[in-house]
């Protein structure tokens, strides 16, 4: 699953781009994804995901492993 955050399961939307004359047409607004190395010390190894910025701030607020824990019961593999 491409441009999906595993931690808010943010997607890309689509709306309209609208030009100075007011003319309307299909676009996408995409979330703001990253790719990021942490480290897990419970487990004592590194881990990659693919989050936006909203969750590196979710991260940094409740932690790395409660985190993946909850990722972990929702069947996500980490």
């Amino acid at each position: 699953m491409a441009r999906v955050c595993l931690i808010t399961g943010k997607v890309p939307v689509s709306g309209n781009k609208v030009s100075h004359s007011n003319i309307k047409t299909k676009r996408r607004f995409l979330p703001n994804l990253q790719t990021k190395r942490f480290f897990l010390a419970e487990e004592d190894k590194w881990i990659t995901i693919k989050l936006s910025t909203e969750g590196i701030r979710t991260i940094n607020k409740r932690g790395l492993y409660p985190v993946v824990k909850e990722l972990r019961a929702k069947g996500v593999h980490i």
